[in-house]
């Protein structure tokens, strides 16, 4: 359920880095994340070229429940965000790990990935 090639934020997010070609990582939400959001039916997403900030508000998604907001795992520049979500935004909870990703950033400083969690930390702070 939870991939181990991912790395985790307790805000329930997922990065897979880097990228072969330019060190961009992609960001998503967890399988926890749009279980507990219900039916997504909009999603808003930082623009190609926005600079982000680790930790701060950069997105929304809005469900039949509640509105949430997407944090930025880490700090950096958005070079690529998933344009299909406009039209099917459902594809964040049917498959979150691949069609449902959101957004890339090319990280100003790498060493932040170091502070994410694994997929058995991220696990632990679920059951705890």
């Amino acid at each position: 359920m939870y991939p181990d090639d991912l790395k985790y934020t307790p805000e329930h997010e997922w990065v897979r880095s880097p990228g072969e070609h330019d060190g961009s990582v992609r960001i998503g939400i967890t399988h926890y994340a749009q279980d507990a959001l219900g039916d997504i039916v909009y999603v808003s997403l930082p623009e190609v070229g926005d600079a982000v900030e680790g930790g701060s508000t950069c997105g929304e998604l809005e469900s039949t429940k509640s509105v949430s907001d997407i944090y930025a795992p880490v700090s950096g520049e958005v070079v690529a965000r998933n344009d299909t979500l406009d039209a099917t935004p459902e594809l964040v909870n049917n498959d979150p790990y691949a069609g449902g990703w959101l957004f890339e950033v090319v990280p100003t400083d790498a060493s932040q990935l170091d502070s994410l969690l694994d997929a058995a930390a991220y696990q632990a702070t679920l059951e705890g």
